[in-house]
């Protein structure tokens, strides 16, 4: 599945970003610490050069947490990042973030400037429920659809920080492209992009995979289905999900599966791993390589054709 979404206001907030970014001191980039990288929007090291940065792993309680401690560990690795964790359950643990972007910022003069702070991400990850907690006031609509921020705005916080908001954004290309059905899966993209019979499948053979004991407990399942398309008929007979005739509708049985996985009802889950997505990279540079050298070949004989066509 290949997902390119893209509106015109997200083009805007990558142009407004490129603007503002040489006067942000530091960055604070918000991730699904479900998908860690597929939530990590490949523009941001383009845009912040050197700027210290932040990444926050948020919804980390609904995130397998021995995954997302190797994931801090895997962020911490790039010059200038500092990796936490959080949940918007806690916010205490939220709070302490203005005291991290101080303490990153030791050479700055916070009694004469603030430290001006820039928070990025991708839609629907939870930047407006985080802005309204550091504030200890609703500033930022929040809402559980994708894309809600439309306009950059900025906000006097605690510890003498003055933090820059930005709309939530994605990037022109998906690569790998699992990264689409991860970020459908999470709710990152608008649901009405996709269908749910098609991220359910990507999900079901995933959690299969990782998870088979969480999914046969949620589902009250006696036996691990064989293949994805087991799972979903098995989510549907339970559940009630069908067709006349007896048939599994797919569309209401993924509907489910996406809804219970979303709400952490199959328990804390994480859907991509370093190492996973170090592979995936691999072979989608390679596929990349291959059509490439494809094209140059079609390219050097349409020449070929041409140059003995008029000899």
């Amino acid at each position: 599945m290949s997902i390119n979404w893209f509106p015109g206001h997200m083009h805007k907030a990558r142009k407004e970003i490129a603007e503002v970014m040489p006067q942000v001191d530091i960055i604070i980039e918000m991730l699904d610490a479900r998908i860690p990288f597929s939530s990590e929007n490949p523009l941001v090291p383009q845009l912040r050069g050197n700027t210290p940065c932040i990444k926050v792993l948020n919804k980390a309680d609904l995130a397998d947490p021995l995954l997302t401690a190797r994931w801090v560990e895997h962020f911490e690795q790039q010059a200038g990042v500092k990796a936490i964790p959080i949940s918007q359950q806690n916010p205490e643990q939220i709070r302490a973030l203005l005291q991290l972007c101080n303490t990153m910022l030791p050479e700055r003069n916070l009694d004469i400037r603030a430290a001006r702070a820039m928070i990025m991400g991708i839609p629907n990850v939870g930047k407006s429920t985080l802005i309204n907690t550091l504030a200890g006031r609703t500033i930022a609509k929040t809402g559980n659809e994708a894309g809600v921020t439309k306009m950059q705005q900025r906000i006097k916080l605690d510890n003498n920080v003055i933090l820059t908001d930005t709309p939530g954004f994605l990037w022109p290309k998906l690569n790998p492209p699992t990264c689409g059905y991860r970020l459908a899966v999470t709710g990152a993209i608008k649901d009405t992009v996709f269908d749910y019979a098609d991220i359910a499948m990507f999900a079901a053979d995933y959690l299969l995979q990782a998870y088979p004991g969480a999914v046969m407990q949620r589902f009250g399942l006696t036996e691990q289905p064989e293949n994805d398309l087991a799972l979903m008929d098995a989510i549907g007979v339970k559940r009630g999900a069908m067709r006349k005739g007896g048939v599994v509708d797919l569309e209401k049985a993924g509907s489910i599966l996406i809804t219970e996985l979303r709400a952490g009802n199959l328990g804390p889950v994480t859907l991509e791993t370093p190492e996973m997505v170090s592979a995936e990279l691999t072979a989608a540079k390679a596929e990349e390589a291959a059509k490439a050298k494809e094209k140059a070949e079609r390219e050097a004989e349409r020449k070929r054709k041409a140059q003995r066509k008029y000899r």
